[in-house]
């Protein structure tokens, strides 16, 4: 299964919306939901609520079928395609270079666990910079001690 594929109501969506030229960010506005969050449901990362599904559907003129595809709980599948991507693979690398760093700060910060993918916040921000603007992610992540 590809990664179009399984995001098919996606690239509805994307269409949708830069032919109403609204950013993300002002989906996410209206549906009083986080920047990120927002964009992961929409490009088929999870699933949006009923409520939020409709107003975006409403917003971007989504087909009926396009909202409750919006609702359903999405496949969550590595595609190795997406690797490739160089944003993609940039991230990919961050965690392969300060991966273990970031592990052995979290264990001597908060003992033996792991930090939250599922329970977390994600935040993107734009910082001007003289060498160039920068890209800001904050993940904001809930410690899950082991249980043992």
């Amino acid at each position: 299964m590809t990664h179009n594929a399984i995001a098919a109501p996606a690239l509805t969506v994307e269409d949708a919306r830069r032919t109403t030229g609204l950013s993300w960010q002002k989906i996410a506005d209206h549906i009083e939901r986080p920047l990120v969050w927002t964009v992961a449901a929409l490009l088929g990362s999870h699933p949006l609520p009923e409520k939020e599904a409709v107003a975006v559907g409403e917003l971007l003129s989504l087909s009926d079928e396009t909202v409750t595809a919006l609702q359903r709980q999405p496949y969550r599948v590595a595609d190795p395609d997406l690797a490739t991507d160089p944003t993609i693979y940039r991230f990919l690398e961050l965690v392969n270079v300060y991966g273990p760093a970031l592990k052995s700060l979290i264990h001597e910060e908060f003992g033996d666990g792991i930090m939250s993918a599922i329970n977390c916040n994600i935040a993107f921000d734009r910082q001007a910079h003289p060498d160039g603007d920068r890209v800001i992610v904050t993940i904001d992540g809930k410690f899950l001690p082991y249980q043992w």
